[in-house]
């Protein structure tokens, strides 16, 4: 993704068209990439968008202006602002997921996400003793010149924020499923306020949304996305913390995990991913020593990235539309989630034309794109 300040002064008008380009039905973070290299700019995009969506199925309305008039309307009255994809102040960690959110929603100091990161996460019903580890380590780590982001669940999240808080830097980020204007869970309303107030609160989705189920890997793509590392500090084996650190290790990121008793089922998750190749940690300085000296190759080998080659959306620019390749690329599709890699080798189909394909099959409807770069049929 493009980042930094070589990009034209946004004007007010795409503004409005990129976040109108991004509400409208069946866009993500991945094809609307591809629809701004394809077409140069969010309102061109939003043109040509029925005629591309309508090849033989039907009709395509994009968001109403209205609709996005009134959010915008929700994000300044929650004292919130935008944040788009090229400004200068996107995170640059972040910045580098091929899903990373064209757009967020963010309240408080923006700076923080610029500083270097490390996401601590963990289970809900945390036990007593992980909670207490939970704060402690998460003021090492802020007290060590690190921004500790998490996601405000109850537990080990909640623990990590006001770790970070107690101290004068105040160096944390919330991350939150839920519109930027929702609290969730209620009963961290009051540390979401603080959050928002003294450190940094961000969201992608739109201002009034209530949290579900498909939110939340999204929500912890970007906890994995912006930090140097993940720590696990105590999950059970199917828990969401092991999700991000799934996302963490795809994205080339350490992944770190504090071990626990093996006769705690909350401990389990943690042992599976040191048994996986998280590195095992036990002080918040062998975090900082891990973090401090990482260059971008990571010394945990959990579902460390493979090192394909990234696909250059500039591609989809000159791409023409083949018929012949969205129908061998949907044959291709199941229930089950596929690499896209894997969909160009199969479909004896240039990159090119397998991404233009799974955009149309998205924009008719009839393909989801999961939080780890994976698609299959809706």
């Amino acid at each position: 993704m493009e980042h930094g300040g070589s990009q034209p002064v946004l004007t007010q008008q795409e503004a409005f068209a990129r976040i109108r380009l991004l509400r409208s039905p069946n866009i993500g973070p991945v094809s609307y990439r591809q629809l701004i290299a394809r077409f140069g700019s969010a309102g061109a995009a939003l043109d040509a968008l029925p005629d591309l969506a309508s090849r033989g199925r039907g009709l395509y309305r994009p968001a109403k202006a209205e609709s996005i008039e009134h959010e915008i309307t929700a994000v300044r009255k929650a004292g919130a602002r935008y944040l788009f994809h090229d400004q200068p102040d996107y995170p640059a960690l972040l910045a580098e997921l091929d899903s990373a959110p064209p757009i967020l929603t963010c309240r408080g100091r923006l700076a923080l996400a610029s500083e270097p990161c490390v996401a601590l996460v963990g289970a809900r019903n945390a036990s007593a003793a992980a909670v207490k580890l939970a704060r402690d380590f998460a003021a090492g780590l802020a007290e060590a010149g690190f921004t500790v982001v998490s996601g405000l669940a109850r537990g080990i999240d909640g623990a990590a924020h006001e770790g970070a808080l107690s101290l004068g830097s105040r160096a944390t980020i919330g991350v939150i499923a839920s519109g930027i204007d929702i609290a969730y869970p209620p009963q961290h309303a009051s540390l979401q306020e603080r959050i928002a107030s003294e450190a940094l609160l961000i969201a992608e989705q739109p201002p009034g949304t209530e949290p579900r189920g498909r939110h939340f890997p999204s929500r912890n793509r970007i906890i994995a996305g912006l930090a140097l590392g993940t720590l696990v500090v105590e999950a059970a084996p199917q828990s969401g913390s092991l999700i991000t650190a799934r996302l963490a290790g795809e994205a080339g990121r350490e992944v770190m995990a504090i071990p626990g008793s093996p006769l705690d089922a909350r401990a389990l998750g943690c042992n599976q991913l040191i048994r996986e190749g998280a590195v095992l940690v036990q002080t918040p300085e062998e975090v900082v020593e891990l973090l401090q000296s990482f260059t971008g190759a990571p010394r945990s080998r959990f579902r460390v990235s493979d090192g394909a080659e990234a696909f250059d959306y500039a591609e989809l620019a000159e791409a023409e539309w083949n018929p012949d390749s969205t129908e061998a690329v949907a044959a291709l599709l199941s229930n089950g989630p596929v690499e896209v890699d894997e969909l160009i080798r199969q479909s004896a189909a240039s990159a090119a034309e397998v991404h233009m394909a799974l955009l149309e099959l998205e924009l008719a409807g009839e393909l989801v794109r999961e939080a780890d770069g994976t698609v299959r049929r809706a």
